[in-house]
């Protein structure tokens, strides 16, 4: 069976001090051994907060994640962080290829495809982002959109290689904008991710991919969300500060 995860994605929020206070808040009344085992959560806080993360969490079941890399190993690259610095820090996760990244950064499919190859090689899992605008969207171009964006960044991945991604599905007119995929539409695009993940290798490699979804996760939408047969969790970014919302995503599986 493939893994379920929640990710917390915090983008730009929480301080040191915040941090502290809702990963404890978190801990307070986060049960791993009363979740099933398929389930994994991670939290992604800013890199300013990682090292203070990493020290909470080294003793928990909670997974941390870092909201980007680098593709460079070291050197002069003003504002960068290296996979090696992430690893310091226990990183499991990364997420790349984040609409925010696309549009504020201009980060191509190319640009993303070599980041998952560097967390691929540094044995880290990538959390792959991909997903339309409301422009595209309204132009019924949502396929070709994502099918353009998942060859583009699983582009020369071995089976091997696709069998350790996680794909994330965050439709970019949903995020942070109240507006969410109903769970007939957001299995929709599941599905054909999946099935476009077949083409590119086997069935029982994509059978095997975590697909997740991003875009206005709440306690309202989650556990209808999450009865999709093709969803496998969640990528949440305004209610993962907030843990009481949290949880309550959590614990919908």
């Amino acid at each position: 069976m493939r893994t379920k995860l929640v990710v917390g994605n915090w983008k730009m929020n929480c301080g040191i001090e915040e941090t502290k206070i809702l990963l404890e808040s978190i801990l307070k009344n986060y049960n791993g051994a009363n979740l099933n085992n398929l389930l994994q959560v991670c939290v992604c806080p800013s890199f300013t907060s990682l090292s203070t993360a990493f020290k909470i969490l080294e003793s928990n079941t909670i997974a941390l994640g870092a909201q980007d890399v680098s593709i460079n190993d070291n050197g002069a690259f003003t504002g960068e962080v290296s996979i090696a610095m992430l690893k310091e820090l226990d990183c499991q996760f990364v997420i790349v290829g984040h609409s925010e990244r696309r549009m504020y950064f201009k980060e191509s499919d190319e640009l993303i495809n070599k980041k998952v190859k560097k967390i691929l090689e540094n044995n880290l899992t990538p959390i792959i982002c991909v997903g339309e605008t409301l422009e595209q969207k309204e132009n019924n171009q949502t396929k070709e959109v994502i099918k353009k964006q998942i060859h583009g960044v699983t582009n020369n991945l071995s089976n091997e290689d696709l069998l350790k991604i996680v794909i994330a599905y965050e439709p970019v007119w949903a995020i942070g904008t109240g507006k969410n995929a109903t769970p007939d539409q957001a299995e929709e695009v599941h599905l054909f991710i999946r099935k476009l993940l077949t083409l590119k290798s086997t069935i029982n490699v994509s059978e095997s991919i975590s697909i997740i979804y991003g875009g206005s996760v709440k306690p309202e939408n989650s556990k209808q969300l999450v009865a999709m047969e093709n969803i496998d969790g969640f990528l949440v970014g305004g209610a993962s500060l907030k843990s009481n919302l949290f949880l309550e995503i959590i614990h919908s599986f």
